[in-house]
């Protein structure tokens, strides 16, 4: 396969240091070049210095099997991951990410987190400008997600971080294909794909489906005359596919290219030569020998992390042995601390002890005197007895007073209700009296009214018991003392209640009411200002004669 593996692979790191060395304009060949002739003698540029890119002419079609070694699989990865980067082979976004994480495995080996910290990936370029442009994502977020993928590829080596890499890869539509700007006979613009498999026709705005393809096995055979190709199927009855293209060095490239890849599908279809089967077989014998070594480093590897976690579990148990004895020689500090300060606290117990039999004997003493104390005032006990019993007798006469009080207020409170009673019956007289004779003042008897109540013409006087009227005005006046106090206490209730309020009201909430009752407020007007002002005499004497008469009543 090495053989196949002709020109152009990129040295970009030599680009840069000799464009900085020499700081000439650098050309680029991009031609193929024939082996048996000197590189000035062709057609390359002729101004210095000139790049040379290695690329692979006749890409391989299954990469595990015909990448025998790991330089050749390397160089081809590299051409392969620098297409995928620049566009020339469509990668979409899911496999981008899938294909950036092989290369980060290839490159850094295994994910170590205390290592390969955030931003790592920062000077790195591992996807497609339009795959980062397609999304709505920071660095940091595409950098998360690689990483996360990375860090699924533990164990994997350089070698098979990369044939994955190219295993995923070859299944890209564009993969080694080499597209070409044809016609066909009416004149249409199309394009040519000449790949490992075949020939496939495709529209210049579709590069990913062919519109035909012509495998190399169905081919009989590719005709070129001048500027026209001519593809003949084995079938002799399907029809010759013609197309010209308008460059000669293009037709060329063209041919060489079929050339190129019918020998090379042929030749995979046929048993390998016995260079080819040493090479196979040499380079299974290294994967086995590098298998082993790798399987012996694990090995390796994992009983030095075991004897690693032995050290530490050691190590820890060794720090817990020296804890548990620095807190065993404080526990015994704390021990001795405490042995003193009981022998501190036994010798205060036994000098309280001490005081506290002192202290009894002292008790016992005033104990004598109090009894001697006692004797002398149980005279005086029976003293206080008796005025205890003056007292209580005291009491019952004060209980037997109130009751009696009681009394007299319910046969006040029900010679009250038959005074109103017989108001009520006079003035009902009176009206029926008065209804009678509206204009003329009527002449009663003293002995047509009722045996408690006499009637005057001269000043219209009702006439009560003497004592009961004036028990019934004290009674009166001190329930009007009494609302009087309490309508001011509430008051001035209402009014501190209203000044804490006044700073939370909100004025554009107030209704027409609130608005009234503000004003009247302000006014200092009342209900009851307003009854009284309705019921003056100046008001009354405006008022009908009906209206008089019912005043009366």
């Amino acid at each position: 396969m090495a053989s196949t593996l002709a020109s152009k692979m990129g040295l970009n790191s030599l680009r840069r240091r000799q464009a900085r060395n020499f700081n000439v304009k650098i050309v680029t060949v991009d031609a193929d070049l024939e082996f048996s002739c000197e590189v000035l003698d062709q057609d390359v540029p002729k101004e210095e210095p000139i790049i040379l890119n290695f690329l692979a002419k006749f890409y391989p079609e299954n990469i595990e099997e015909e990448l025998v070694q790991d330089i050749t699989q390397h160089l081809f990865f590299l051409q392969v991951k620098k297409k995928i980067l620049e566009e020339e082979v469509y990668c979409p976004p899911e496999a981008s990410v899938l294909l950036a994480s092989y290369a980060v495995q290839a490159k850094y080996g295994d994910y170590d987190p205390s290592v390969h910290k955030p931003g790592f990936l920062a000077q790195e370029e591992l996807l497609p400008k339009r795959v980062i442009n397609l999304y709505q994502m920071t660095a940091e977020m595409w950098e998360e997600r690689i990483t996360v993928c990375y860090a699924e590829h533990r164990g994997r080596t350089r070698d098979e971080a990369e044939m994955e890499y190219l295993k995923i890869a070859q299944d890209l539509e564009m993969y080694g294909v080499n597209y070409f700007f044809i016609r066909n006979k009416k004149g249409t613009d199309l394009l040519l794909g000449v790949d490992a498999l075949g020939l496939h026709i495709y529209d210049p705005e579709n590069k990913l489906t062919p519109k035909i393809s012509f495998p190399w096995n169905e081919i009989r055979n590719i005709s070129y005359s001048d500027r026209e190709f001519a593809i003949k199927p084995l079938d002799k009855k399907a029809d010759v596919f013609k197309f010209n293209s308008s460059k000669l060095r293009v037709n060329k490239l063209i041919l060489q290219l079929c050339i190129g890849n019918h020998d090379l599908f042929m030749r995979r279809r046929r048993v390998d030569s016995l260079e080819v089967q040493q090479m196979k077989a040499q380079a299974r014998e290294e994967k086995a020998r590098k298998q082993m070594e790798r399987q012996r480093l694990e090995r390796e590897k994992h009983l030095r992390e075991e004897a690693e976690r032995a050290r530490d579990e050691l190590e820890r148990r060794l720090i817990q042995l020296q804890d548990e004895a620095h807190m065993a020689n404080e526990a015994l500090m704390r021990s001795e601390e405490t042995a003193d300060l009981l022998a501190e606290k036994a010798q205060i117990a036994e000098e309280e002890a001490k005081l506290l039999a002192q202290k009894a004997a002292e008790a016992e003493q005033e104990m004598q005197r109090i009894k001697v104390t006692a004797i002398r005032s149980e005279e005086e006990k029976r003293l206080i007895e008796q005025k205890m019993l003056e007292a209580e007798m005291l009491a019952l006469k004060m209980a037997q007073e109130s009751e009696r009080r009681a009394k007299e207020a319910d046969q006040l409170k029900q010679d009250l209700q038959e005074a109103r009673e017989s108001e009520r019956r006079a003035k009902h007289k009176l009206l029926e009296i008065t209804s009678k004779t509206p204009y003329s003042a009527p002449s009663l008897s003293p002995s047509a009214l009722p045996p408690d109540l006499s009637f005057s013409t001269e000043n219209l006087s009702f006439d009560f018991k003497d004592t009961d009227m004036k028990r019934l005005s004290m009674e009166i006046e001190k329930e009007k003392v009494e609302y009087m106090e309490k309508s001011k206490h509430l008051q001035e209730q209402l009014n501190e209640l209203k000044t804490e309020i006044e700073s939370l009201k909100l004025k554009e909430r107030e209704t027409h009411l609130d608005i009234l009752h503000n004003e009247n407020t302000e006014r200092g007007t009342s209900k009851q200002s307003n009854f009284k002002k309705v019921s003056s005499p100046s008001e009354l004497s405006a008022q009908p004669d009906f209206t008089r008469e019912f005043c009366l009543y």
